[in-house]
């Protein structure tokens, strides 16, 4: 995994680690929530599943008994005992929004009823009485698979969102962050060892002593008080006092 391109400074050490810190904590609450709503969502798939399955088989014989009626009635008096059920009484459905986990359910509730016998018994057949049974024990369970099956697609949405985030943390920004953070930590060790070499050398050279040759002081040239102009030198490292005249 590729580090982060940036200057090895100690500011952007303490910035690293706090967002590499940031992110370890990012992931563990994400995979808390990816085992909750995995759960959740496979309690929720089984429902699904069964009540979806009792549903599709009251609509099978629902149709059934209205292919029944069909054949005892007639196609046009099975039309006109339906125009004639149509009613203003019809059933109220209420959608109150809950969350999980962050994520919004809704919670479907329905009131109400359509009307039992809407048509005359003159010219209907049992038949026609037994399909509309049918499709009322349909339409009960209609709002509780609606509610069932939008929660466990909205849960399997947001699973897969919080598997890509998990992931995404675990193996792309959190490798990342820790080289990152190894190389600047690599880079100022580095500095750190460098500089104290260069402050060791530094003080060396100046508490080393001078070694070298005695030195010999001489004394500078003057002119003789009685006129002459003759210089002088005397030998101060070792040795009695000379004169010697010149010209």
């Amino acid at each position: 995994m590729a580090r982060l391109r940036i200057a090895p400074t100690h500011s952007n050490l303490l910035r690293i680690r706090e967002a590499l810190e940031l992110a370890r904590e990012g992931y563990e609450i994400l995979d808390k929530k990816r085992e909750v709503l995995t759960t959740e969502l496979m309690h929720m798939a089984h429902d699904a599943a069964v009540l979806q399955e009792r549903v599709w088989e009251l609509l099978a014989e629902a149709y059934r008994a209205l292919e029944m009626a069909r054949l005892s009635m007639g196609r046009e008096r099975l039309e006109w005992a339906a125009l004639s059920a149509f009613s203003r009484e019809t059933v109220e459905v209420r959608v109150k929004p809950h969350s999980v986990m962050g994520v919004v359910i809704p919670t479907v509730e329905a009131h109400g009823a359509p009307p039992e016998m809407p048509y005359g018994l003159g010219e209907t057949t049992i038949a026609l009485d037994e399909a509309v049974a049918c499709f009322r024990r349909v339409l009960a369970e209609i709002p509780v698979l609606s509610e069932t099956m939008t929660t466990v697609w909205r849960l399997a949405r947001e699973l897969q969102k919080t598997q890509r985030r998990v992931n995404a943390l675990q193996y792309i920004f959190i490798p990342q962050y820790e080289e990152t953070v190894a190389f600047i930590e690599s880079a100022l060790e580095e500095r750190e060892r460098e500089e104290t070499f260069r402050l060791k050398r530094i003080k060396s050279r100046v508490v080393q002593p001078a070694v070298g040759p005695a030195m010999r002081e001489y004394e500078q040239p003057y002119r003789d008080i009685s006129g002459g102009k003759s210089p002088i030198y005397r030998d101060i490292g070792g040795g009695k006092p000379t004169s010697h005249e010149f010209g």
